[in-house]
């Protein structure tokens, strides 16, 4: 099992970090960071490779957010398990072979732009190419709901399906990454239709799924600086106290919405890691992380498939708990800057 090492950044970031984060304090705070980031590596591995065993679907939750939030904790210079990295890669790339007839259809497989949109984000984590799977991947996309100005989604599994914003992102960013040169000028009419869609849809979003995916698609298209920051603004100020974020106004805060609203702003490029409110979010997650690296969030989806254990904590919430401790990973590792 070959695996890379991390230790070769501690140095170049000793020095850099407390002032970019804000905390005074150097050894405590690259000693909490790098504790929680290993501790939770493993089991966030454990949980993607316990999956594709059982399973031979790819899943979103085991392995779309785990192989994003690995890759960028590799980028990192972070011990991973690279062998299981490539093996949820290839698992996530034989599950879209499989459905490549029904993509050239216009059928797509099980979850629609979900599972094709998370996939392709993986593969392009992972540092796949292009090719002809991924090209009737991204033909579906651009057929799918084509008369609609985004793309959205009849099922409800909340929080990570059902969202429009979500879905939209999905599919821009699969479009982004994967889109052939044969495609480009239909890509480009649904990103000029999905820009259209964002400037009416300001007061649209409901609960923070759809903040954070409707920030992350403004990334993808040419949007007003305003409307941006604004919804920049609308993430921060639903922070709560305790410096997390709830999925829905009336909860409380849990490690799924608080790690994809820090990623989604640290991604964003414009929210710097010394902002008090990314200081008080990492700080939220550190403190929320159980003894064994994990983050238990309790479901709010209704279980329509036959419970399966990955060897993931947490039982039948172990697969949100499996995407918010990826997701909470990767808030963690963002903070880092990538090593040379």
């Amino acid at each position: 099992m070959h695996r890379t090492t991390f230790f070769a950044v501690i140095a170049a970031t000793a020095m850099t970090l407390p002032s970019a984060i804000g905390w005074s304090d150097e050894s405590v705070l690259l000693a909490e960071l790098r504790a929680a980031i290993t501790k939770s590596i493993p089991l966030v591995e454990k949980g993607s490779a316990g999956s594709a065993e059982q399973r031979t679907c790819f899943t979103c939750h085991s392995q779309a957010v785990p192989v994003v939030a690995l890759a960028a904790a590799k980028q990192r210079g972070f011990d991973i398990d690279e062998d299981n990295l490539a093996k949820q890669i290839e698992h996530t790339a034989k599950h879209l072979e499989r459905g490549r007839k029904n993509y050239l259809e216009g059928k797509g497989q099980g979850g629609q732009v979900v599972t094709a949109g998370y996939a392709l984000w993986a593969l392009s984590a992972g540092g796949e190419k292009p090719n002809e799977t991924t090209a009737a991947v991204t033909s579906y996309l651009l057929t799918r709901q084509s008369k609609k100005n985004h793309w959205s989604q009849g099922s409800k599994r909340p929080p990570s399906a059902g969202s429009d914003f979500t879905n939209t992102y999905l599919a821009m960013r699969g479009l982004a990454a994967f889109g052939t040169a044969e495609q480009k000028e239909q890509i480009e009419k649904r990103t000029k239709q999905v820009q259209q869609w964002l400037s009416e849809s300001e007061t649209a979003s409901r609960d923070t799924e759809d903040r954070v995916f409707r920030l992350r698609t403004m990334t993808h298209v040419d949007v007003d600086k305003t409307k941006f920051q604004d919804a920049i603004d609308q993430l921060v100020d639903t922070q709560q106290e305790d410096g997390g974020w709830a999925q829905l106004a009336e909860s409380e805060s849990d490690a799924y919405a608080t790690g994809t609203v820090l990623a989604a702003l640290l991604e964003a490029g414009k929210v710097s890691h010394d902002d008090p409110a990314v200081q008080r979010g990492i700080r939220y997650l550190l403190d929320a992380q159980l003894d064994d690296g994990s983050w238990h969030v309790v479901t709010r989806a209704k279980g329509f498939q036959p419970y399966f254990e990955t060897g993931f904590p947490h039982g039948k919430d172990q697969f949100i708990s499996t995407a918010a401790s990826a997701w909470s990973l990767l808030a963690l590792v963002l903070v880092l800057p990538e090593s040379e």
